[in-house]
Parts: C-alpha cells; sequence; structure tokens
C-alpha cells in the first residue's frame, strides 16, 4: 500500500496507537506532521507521554526512512493545532491524511472535581478532534487530490462501558459523539473525493490502559470491567494492530469506503 508523495498529521503521536500510525504510515512511504501534549493533564490518574517520547517517534520514522515534524501541542488549544499543520504544509506543501487520534480517559476513583474531569476529557477527546479537523480541512481540499480522515474513537463509541463515574461517561460520550459528527464530515467533504471514517478499537496496549492507575483498577475486581471482555481470545490488542488497519484505510485500497464505523475490537462490540 504505497503512500509515497502523501503527508499525514497525526495527533497523539508521542507514543501508543499515534505512533504506531506514524511508524507504519513512514514505512509505507508518508512524511509525518505530528502533535503530542507532552505533558500531564492534572485531573487524569496516569502520565501522558513526554518530549523524549516524542523525540523517539521521531527517531523511529526517521529509522524507516521517513521524515517527520514532531511538535509539542495540546489539542484542546486550537490554535496551536492550526500552527502545527500548517507549518508541516508549508515545509511538505501538502497535505493528504489526517489521524485525529490524541485521546485521554479516567476509569478509577471518582474524584471531588469531578467537573474537571469532564470538561477534560470532553475538550480533548471531542472538541480536540473538532480542533484538528478544522485545523486540516482547508489543506486536504487545496491539495485537490481527496484524502482521508481517520478519527480514533473506541468500542465505548458504539457501546457503552456500563459505569456511571464521571470519567467513564465523559469518555463514552465523546467517544459516541465522534460518530454523529465522523458522519457529517463525510457527507460534507465527499464531494472533495475526502473520506471520513471512524475506527473503535478494543483495549490496546498504551499508556492509557498499561498504567498503575488501571492495574490497581482491573484489580479492584469492578463489575464495569467483568463484561468488557473481547469475543475473540485476545486479550488486549497491540498498536501495530491497529496502525495496520489504518493503513490499509488511509489508502487507495480503500477508495471508496467513507461514513462508516469499523470495529478493531475483536468482537467486543458483539458480546
Amino acid at each position: 500500500m504505497s503512500l509515497d508523495g502523501k503527508v499525514a498529521f497525526i495527533t497523539g503521536v508521542a507514543r501508543g496507537q499515534g505512533r504506531a500510525h506514524a511508524v507504519r504510515l513512514a514505512r509505507d512511504g508518508a512524511k509525518v506532521v505530528g502533535v503530542d501534549i507532552c505533558e500531564d493533564i492534572a485531573s487524569m490518574d496516569y502520565p501522558n507521554a513526554s518530549e523524549a517520547d516524542l523525540a523517539e517517534t521521531v527517531k523511529l520514522v526517521e529509522s524507516e526512512g521517513g521524515a517527520m515534524i514532531g511538535t509539542k501541542a495540546d489539542v484542546r488549544d486550537f490554535a496551536a493545532v492550526k500552527t502545527a499543520v500548517d507549518q508541516g504544509v508549508e515545509r511538505y506543501g501538502r497535505l493528504d491524511i489526517v489521524i485525529a487520534n490524541a485521546g485521554i480517559v479516567r476509569l478509577g476513583d471518582e474524584p471531588e472535581d469531578f467537573l474537571t474531569v469532564w470538561r477534560d476529557i470532553i475538550d480533548t477527546n471531542l472538541t480536540g478532534v473538532f480542533h484538528t479537523v478544522k485545523a486540516s480541512t482547508q489543506h486536504l481540499i487545496d491539495g485537490g487530490e481527496g484524502g482521508s480522515i481517520v478519527i480514533t474513537s473506541s468500542s465505548a463509541g458504539l457501546k457503552g462501558t456500563g459505569t456511571s463515574k464521571t470519567g467513564g461517561s465523559a469518555y463514552t460520550a465523546a467517544k459516541r459523539g465522534l460518530v454523529g459528527y465522523m458522519q457529517v464530515l463525510a457527507n460534507e467533504l465527499a464531494k472533495h473525493m475526502i473520506r471520513v471514517n471512524t475506527i473503535h478499537p478494543t483495549g490496546v496496549a498504551t499508556g492509557m490502559v498499561m498504567n498503575e492507575a488501571m492495574q490497581k483498577l482491573f484489580a479492584s475486581g469492578d463489575p464495569a470491567l467483568a463484561s468488557m471482555q473481547n469475543a475473540l481470545p485476545i486479550e488486549i490488542l497491540q498498536p501495530e494492530d491497529i496502525a495496520n488497519a489504518v493503513a490499509w484505510l488511509v489508502s487507495d485500497e480503500a477508495k471508496f469506503i467513507t461514513g462508516v464505523a469499523l470495529p478493531l475490537d475483536a468482537g467486543f462490540t458483539i458480546r
């Protein structure tokens, strides 16, 4: 699946799924423009990626023979996102692919300041995607060759997690909202041959999942988590599993696929 000459903008690129997307698309020939917050969010109960992680992603892309601009930026800050996109297009000349991947979650205890938890998750997972798309769309249109937008939702975007805690509720609300937003965009941008789809991974071995707070939650026997099982006998997916599917989705192999909510979930949503 050749992406030679293509340029991709990826959020949440410093580790996990974002890094896997950057490396895989670079391997397929794309240049990468990426952003990551590279600092912790106080209302969350696990650490975000660091600037060192972002630098490592750049090195991994370059080891594939690719080129990448990695910028520290928070998707909640529209001006910062737009600046990163604009600078990438100025250097590489165009934009073809957008992967709105950045996201956060808090599934553990209910903090006293639950309103901040709600706002931070909605602002990152839903409004952050809006910022990403709004900053990128005109560049895709101006390229004149169509394009592909992939929005990272979640299995929670298709099937609620069953938790009434603020973090889980905000996460599910945001991820479900992304499906409606995707459908609007798919209709709006179809005339430009720009395809828009959401992906819905089950649990993936990333910093969002593989951390002390999540380990404590699973050890607690929380009944909401007991129902979060895949149909296939696969406990957790790897970031590369998601990146392989996305590489296909943004390629010409999938050039007629738009408006689709694609489960990448080992059968989670059918249980």
